[in-house]
């Protein structure tokens, strides 16, 4: 069925859909025509309300789950709320800070990503969706420092100065010498290309020069680059915080949609999936319900907006998911917020 246009709704049918649906996603409860009568907001006896609120089922913009009383909006209700009716309520100074105190760059930028995730999470009360950014460290330096006599860290420095450091088992007898060798001999080979380029070039460059180089050294290259290239190709492409917040009060009454929703959030890739649609959007999108067959059974919604590295180029996706009664009005400019912060720790 297709929604009607607000302005198609008389200013009784508008006023009324709104105190449902805010009633709804407050509570999370059907709202029944005799609540919002002695609510004293409308002149209206809980009979005309009534009548009002069955011509807006017939619309398809609310349902009467059960035998309750009240109803509640749809998919496609919540969809003619957010897009034509909401009214933003931006964030608070403590929750700027609160967002802005954790997107700190003192280690792996993935760190930092997940604790400003972990912070949006907390203020929300949804679970809190981070796309990590699609960008591949650049190599500029790498070297092997002895731990043990069976062990050495490897450490490779981005040409963005990150410093990535891994444990790599030595070969018996592999001596001082043969560490230094095989820094030196990656650094001046690898230096200025990506981890997958330098795989390639290492297979090529390894099969010429295996003749000068120390075995123990020709042996320790191909497993430093290794261990990181596995690390990268494992590297999760999404990263989720505050599943538990998805568990609340009224959830509890309707566990088998928590069950569908936590089983959504266990298959990243979908997710995922979803996230990378919003990579072209300019501004917020917002996926309601069964409007994406992904939350067909859970009833779930998503807010996601990407951002923004120096050039302008977009980098990753971050957003919440939560149940389709979440308050909009403050999450979405609260994902909005979390979106440039994250534009500016990139840039």
């Amino acid at each position: 069925m297709t929604a009607p246009a607000v302005t198609e709704l008389s200013d009784r049918a508008r006023d009324i859909f709104r105190a449902v649906v805010e009633g709804y996603l407050d509570t999370g409860q059907p709202v029944g025509s005799r609540t919002l009568a002695d609510a004293g907001a409308f002149s209206l006896s809980p009979a005309s309300i009534r009548n009002v609120m069955a011509e807006l089922e017939a619309l398809g913009l609310l349902s009467h789950p059960h035998t309750s009383a009240g109803r509640m909006p749809t998919d496609t209700g919540l969809r003619l709320f957010v897009d034509g009716m909401m009214r933003v309520a931006e964030p608070s100074l403590e929750e700027r800070a609160a967002i802005e105190g954790r997107a700190v760059r003192s280690g792996p930028v993935e760190e930092a990503l997940a604790a400003t995730t972990a912070a949006l999470s907390g203020l929300s009360a949804c679970a809190g969706l981070v796309l990590v950014p699609r960008s591949e460290l650049v190599l500029r330096q790498i070297s092997f420092v002895p731990l043990s006599p069976g062990r050495a860290l490897a450490v490779i420095v981005g040409d963005d100065g990150q410093v990535e450091n891994r444990v790599v088992d030595l070969a018996p007898g592999t001596s001082q010498a043969a560490l230094v060798e095989a820094g030196n001999y990656m650094s001046a080979t690898l230096a200025g290309l990506t981890l997958a380029e330098a795989r390639a070039r290492l297979d090529r460059q390894l099969a010429a020069d295996r003749a000068a180089l120390d075995q123990a050294a020709a042996t320790l290259i191909e497993q430093g680059i290794a261990v990181w290239s596995e690390d990268s190709d494992r590297r999760p492409v999404l990263i989720v915080r505050g599943q538990g917040r998805l568990i609340d009060a009224a959830a509890a009454e309707d566990l088998e949609r928590v069950r569908d929703l936590l089983d959504d959030l266990e298959g990243k890739q979908e997710i995922a999936g979803l996230l990378d649609s919003a990579r072209t959007a300019e501004s917020t999108r917002i996926f309601i319900g069964a409007e994406n067959k992904l939350f067909a059974l859970s009833g779930s919604s998503v807010i996601a907006r990407p951002f923004r590295g120096i050039d302008g180029r977009v980098v990753g996706v971050v957003g919440v998911i939560g149940p389709t009664r979440l308050n909009y009005a403050r999450v979405v400019p609260m994902v909005d917020f979390t979106a440039a912060t994250l534009s500016r720790l990139i840039g």
